[in-house]
This record gives structure tokens, C-alpha cells and sequence, in this order.
């Protein structure tokens, strides 16, 4: 491993990674006396890096709060840890912050044994929080859409400094930077290619870079399904972190198990499930909310039948906490002419304030719709029944439209 650090003055060469002048900064450069905003032979990528330098610079000793999707996965969580780790070589102090709750197996095995610093913040605790401490907002693996947090970022009149994402746009956001790339599969790509280019130097004498070097490779392996669909970029970012990644650690992350209540799910897709034109649509219930995360598990293990190419598994999420209840649903598919965001976007439209009900990205979609007024519990098991039918039957309507236009009636039997 030592002897690949020692060439890194040759990486550093070849990707002409651009540095700063600060004496603080671990970031140096080829020629200080280079003017990076005239040389018109950069790529995009170092266009990318280069205005990102110059923003962390612009917001140096400030601090910020990094906001990830209610429920994060392995993408966002290690995106977030190495965005922390970048600016804190500016002196920016960053808290990675969520509030939903994580409850896939794989993602807890993940911040347990890696001790990524994400924070859970609920939502029923936050009406006298104060964030004036904080100077500005980063979404990564995020636009906002996600996130229970962002009304209250906005309430407090926090300004968005960075956006970096790799899913479609999902409307109109104004930040300092913003790199937005639906093109790379996995967020966690975008930002290896930062640390390839020099804004943080890892090294593998530091725990620290070595569990978040671990992270981002559980990251970007879960976003392009164990690398089945990665891109160029995403192969040279997982080979990049090859040199600083515990295999053992990652290993461990990867080995555990699926908790009893997850496999009742995808016991319960596989019994509910219809299927037309190779669609594969299940309905699977009521889910507490901290087994959410059995629905896109269910979904990935639907899109391996034999003659399926598109699985949507979807159920209510009762979050006792707050007493409200959500329709939670997530699609995979294989199929390459179908566009999970588009499906997704047509299939149940924008809520009264114009955002979008779900979005998604390459081969994998997902979308939260509010029950609202009908939201709550009864503890009658009859009313119980007949509100899962009513909007059972209404998603598989608003699917069907989709998957077969010509067949508007629904057969439930």
C-alpha cells in the first residue's frame, strides 16, 4: 500500500489537480504561479474541482450543516463523511445531519463499525432548535426533495452553499456550487474524483481515511449494484480508493444479516405481488417506520424473477412519532429504455407546491406520497383494511396507466 502512496506525485501530475496557495492547506500545486481561471485546456472535471476550491475557500472557518436524506443509504452517508473531511481542511466545521432513521442492516453495520459522525435529528424535537450557529447548507446525494429538514434550514434563512448529486434535476435550486451529474452512477464518484484531484490527500497512517476510503467504496458499489452498472468514471474511483480501503471492514458491512421482520416483507411482496407485461407491482401493507428500509429490499429481490424486468414494491410507513402515515414505495429495474425518474415523475405527478412525489435515477426509483387526511392510527381492524384497499388500489391504478395503457381496469382477484 505504501509504495502506491510514494506515486502519487505521478497521479497528481497526470490529473493536473489544482491547489491552494493557503499555507494551512494540504492541497498544493504543480505551478503556484499558474492563472487557473485563463487556462482554457482544463476539463470539466477540473472546472468542477477548481470552483469548489475557490467555494470552500470563499466559506472557510465557517460552519455547516450537511443535510442527507431521511433515510440515508451507503451513498449519501460516505458522501457526506468525505465532503466533512474535505472542508475541514479549510477549517469548516460540518455536521452531517438526518431525519429520518437508518434501518437497512447493511447501513447500521455501516456507521456502527466505521463510526461515521451522521446525527439524527427528529423532527418533533427541533421547534426551538436554534441554527444560527451554522453559515450554510450542503446537500449531498440530495436536492432537498428528501429531506424533512430543509423547511426548517430554510425557515432559518440558511443559506444552500453546495449541491452535488447524481440524480435528475428535481427543480430549481440556487447555491454557491452545484454539480449536478445524472450521467455517474454514484454520488460517492463525484466525490473520489475530488479527492483524486487533490482537495484532500488521504493517506492509509490515518483510521479515519481508511473507514471513509471503506465507505465510499460501500457507496459506490451499492449504487451501481456491486459495479454490474458502473461507468468508466466509476471503475476509476473504485480503483482509486482500492489503495486506501479496509477489504476486512468492508467485508463486514457487507455480512450482515437481513433482520426477521425484512424477510416477512419480501415474503409478503412475493405473495401480493401481480404481474403484467413483465411489471412486477406489490403491495405489502403497513410497516413501522424503522423497517422502511424493507421495501427497496423486497423491490431488489422481485427484479430476479425469471421474465421480470421491472419490480414495484410499495407500503405505508406508520411514524409513530410524529403520527403521520406515508405511502413508501421504491423500483428497480434492468430494463435500459426505461427511465426510473421519468416512470416515476408521470406515474403520480407533483404535490400542490410543485415538487414531485419521487424521482429516482439509473435502474432504481422511489417515491413518498403523504396520506394526509386519512393519516393516522384506528385501531379498528376493519377501518384498517378498507384504508390499505383504497390506496392499494390507487397506486396500482396510477401504475397500470403506465405499465399497460390499454387495460384501465384493475383485477384485484
Amino acid at each position: 500500500m505504501s509504495s502506491k502512496l510514494d506515486n502519487s506525485a505521478e497521479q497528481e501530475s497526470s490529473n493536473k489537480q489544482l491547489k491552494s496557495d493557503r499555507p494551512n492547506s494540504k492541497v498544493i500545486t504543480e505551478n503556484p504561479q499558474r492563472d487557473l481561471k485563463s487556462n482554457t485546456n482544463r476539463s470539466p472535471i477540473e472546472n468542477l474541482v477548481q470552483k469548489l476550491q475557490q467555494t470552500l475557500e470563499k466559506h472557510a472557518s465557517e460552519r455547516q450543516i450537511i443535510v442527507i436524506q431521511d433515510f440515508p443509504d451507503p451513498d449519501a452517508l460516505s458522501s457526506a463523511w468525505a465532503y466533512k473531511l474535505i472542508a475541514a481542511e479549510y477549517n469548516i466545521e460540518a455536521d452531517i445531519i438526518y431525519a429520518g432513521i437508518i434501518s437497512h442492516q447493511e447501513n447500521i453495520a455501516l456507521v456502527r463499525l466505521t463510526g461515521l459522525p451522521a446525527k439524527r435529528w427528529e423532527i418533533q424535537n427541533l421547534k426551538n432548535k436554534d441554527l444560527s450557529s451554522y453559515h450554510g447548507c450542503v446537500l449531498l446525494d440530495s436536492q432537498g426533495t428528501n429531506s424533512q429538514l430543509i423547511p426548517l434550514v430554510k425557515e432559518a434563512n440558511i443559506p444552500f452553499v453546495v449541491v452535488i448529486d447524481h440524480h435528475s434535476i428535481q427543480g430549481d435550486i440556487q447555491a454557491d456550487f452545484i454539480d449536478l451529474r445524472p450521467q455517474i452512477r454514484a454520488t460517492a464518484t463525484i466525490l473520489t474524483q475530488y479527492l483524486q484531484a487533490g482537495l484532500l490527500k488521504f493517506n492509509t497512517n490515518n483510521q479515519q481515511h481508511v473507514k471513509c476510503a471503506t465507505a465510499l467504496m460501500h457507496g459506490l458499489r451499492s449504487d451501481t449494484n456491486q459495479l454490474m452498472l458502473a461507468q468508466e468514471e466509476d471503475f476509476l474511483a473504485a480503483s482509486y480508493l482500492t489503495r486506501f480501503y479496509d477489504p476486512q471492514l468492508l467485508n463486514a458491512v457487507l455480512q450482515s444479516n437481513r433482520s426477521r421482520r425484512v424477510m416477512d416483507v419480501i415474503e409478503r411482496s412475493l405473495k401480493n405481488r401481480i404481474v403484467q407485461n413483465n411489471f412486477s407491482l406489490a403491495g405489502v401493507g403497513y410497516l413501522r417506520y424503522e423497517d422502511r428500509d424493507a421495501i427497496p429490499q423486497a423491490a431488489d429481490f422481485l427484479v430476479t424473477e425469471e421474465n421480470i424486468h421491472t419490480a414495484v414494491v410499495y407500503g405505508i410507513v406508520h411514524d409513530e412519532d410524529q403520527d403521520i402515515e406515508l405511502v413508501i414505495g421504491s423500483l428497480r429495474t434492468n430494463k435500459l429504455t426505461l427511465d426510473p425518474d421519468e416512470f416515476i415523475k408521470q406515474a403520480f405527478g407533483q404535490n400542490p407546491q410543485g415538487g414531485f412525489f419521487g424521482g429516482g435515477r439509473y435502474m432504481a426509483g422511489g417515491f413518498e406520497i403523504p396520506v394526509g387526511f386519512l393519516g393516522g392510527f384506528n385501531e379498528k381492524a376493519d377501518y384498517v383494511k378498507l384504508k390499505w384497499e383504497v390506496f392499494d388500489r390507487q397506486i396500482k391504478q396510477k401504475l397500470l396507466r403506465l405499465v399497460n395503457p390499454d387495460d384501465s381496469v384493475i383485477h384485484t382477484d
